[in-house]
């Protein structure tokens, strides 16, 4: 074990710490479950499927309702499951999103399938359901697998499985049609050998994989129909009409006209540029956080249930904002689409306001450096850390140039830690965001940050770094 400490210069970072100080500020008011997906388990869709990466209804609704005199046009660049988009509707806004992993927009369409479906329709087709498949021979549709999802469920599941998407592809009902797929969709990892873990898939001991690592028993696996049913049963009963208090009578209207959300499937490094300047009133957003965690494996079931193929998955993970060790550099890309749009002075502009951190930059030469001494337990951090901020450099400059004046940009995220080498994100990015013409109001701090990894702990020993929302106000 590798107990030293790291000598490296901070100054950078201590001088960007004193600069904004004074708007750190610990909010008592938030909690981590605010800023996560579990304060939406009791509204619809969300309840159905654990969709982590994102923040919670009643976050959005606290600043949109504290910091907005009445309803606007909202945007959220990345969009997941659509938590900004759906609050931002029910109190009356206009809501818009950008989001690239086709699982966030599968859960959005669901959402909108939701308030369309004709319920007694819907609880009929599910009660001819098992019967349908028991009557089938064979089928057409099949799961197919890649290399990373191979043999992920017991062989009846699997046949099961095949079936029931035949049963699917024929009805001719398309919302109905959506939620049944999204039923099956929403207990895949109930079903399988695999736990989503962080940065990868976690395989049971009983699967047909070859572990390298200690094995892992993840309890019970429930059989297709036992998961399906049950969830099925779930959405009946959330849905029905005959309940004293259906989740969507707790919608907040409050009087407002709701307008239909509009979602944009892409990269918002592609998209951003594309839209028309100071045409948003607020943006609530949280992004990728740069953790290393890789969304095409963790979600890689979903994935192939949606259709991807293994180039498919690839392409999908150097598109996303680089936030894994796998990704690779985008600049060359950036530069021909801004090109393209004949703002080659802002992709300058872009580059000379990230060249121009401090802070950045002595981030950039300490993490080489621990590369070089070989103390970063993956070669390709640096470059990872690198392309992160760069990236939402891009980013936030569009936030900005789409922002109307006197409008709010709310941010989630992280902190981060590499080779005991604390990285001030918040700070960072703030910084990028006041040169492209922000004023940081504030930036809250959760009473209870995040905890370092195990391997880092053993190493450096226990720390805990900031887990923040930002609050940006456009000049």
């Amino acid at each position: 074990m590798d107990n030293s400490i790291n000598i490296f210069p901070t100054t950078e970072r201590e001088r960007l710490f004193e600069q904004l100080n004074e708007k750190l500020e610990t909010a008592y008011q938030f909690n981590r479950k605010l800023v996560s997906f579990q304060a939406n388990k009791n509204e619809p869709v969300y309840r159905w499927f654990k969709y982590k990466e994102g923040f919670s209804s009643s976050l959005v609704k606290y600043f949109l309702k504290k910091f907005a005199p009445k309803p606007g046009r909202v945007l959220d660049p990345f969009a997941g499951a659509g938590t900004t988009l759906f609050a931002g509707q029910e109190l009356g806004w206009e809501s818009h999103g950008i989001e690239l992993l086709p699982v966030g927009a599968f859960v959005m369409k669901v959402r909108e399938a939701v308030l369309r479906v004709d319920f007694e329709k819907l609880k009929g087709t599910i009660n001819k359901l098992w019967s349908d498949i028991g009557q089938m021979g064979s089928y057409d549709e099949h799961l197919r697998h890649i290399p990373i999802t191979k043999d992920a469920f017991p062989d009846e599941t699997e046949n099961y499985l095949n079936k029931y998407l035949t049963i699917c592809s024929n009805l001719k009902d398309k919302d109905i049609q959506t939620l049944l797929r999204f039923a099956a969709f929403a207990v895949l990892e109930e079903i399988s050998y695999t736990r989503k873990d962080g940065q990868y898939l976690r395989w049971d001991y009983r699967s047909n994989r070859k572990l390298l690592s200690k094995p892992f028993d993840k309890g019970k696996i429930l059989t297709f129909r036992e998961a399906v049913s049950n969830k099925l049963q779930q959405m009946l009963t959330d849905l029905s009409p005959h309940k004293p208090l259906t989740l969507f009578d707790q919608v907040e209207s409050n009087g407002h006209s709701q307008h239909p959300v509009n979602i944009i499937e892409g990269s918002c490094l592609e998209e951003l540029p594309r839209l028309k300047d100071e045409s948003f009133d607020f943006i609530v957003t949280s992004p990728p956080y740069c953790n290393r965690y890789d969304y095409t494996r963790t979600y890689a079931l979903e994935l192939v249930y949606l259709g991807y193929d293994n180039q498919a998955v690839r392409d999908l993970r150097q598109t996303m904002l680089s936030c894994t060790v796998e990704n690779k550099e985008k600049i060359g890309y950036l530069q021909k689409l801004y090109a393209s749009l004949g703002e080659e002075k802002a992709f300058g502009n872009i580059l000379d306001v990230y060249d121009g951190s401090p802070a950045m930059t002595e981030v950039n030469e300490v993490l080489n450096e621990l590369n070089r001494q070989g103390k970063l337990n993956n070669a390709n951090i640096s470059r990872l850390v690198k392309n992160y901020f760069l990236e939402m450099c891009f980013v936030i400059r569009e936030m900005a140039r789409v922002l109307k004046s006197g409008g709010r940009c709310v941010m989630v995220n992280d902190n981060v830690r590499y080779g005991g080498e604390e990285i001030p994100v918040d700070l960072i990015l703030s910084e990028f965001a006041e040169n492209f013409g922000f004023t940081i109001e504030k930036i809250f701090v959760l009473p209870k940050g995040k905890g370092n990894s195990s391997q880092q702990m053993g190493n450096y020993g226990r720390t805990e770094i900031r887990k923040c929302i930002y609050l940006w106000l456009k000049q």
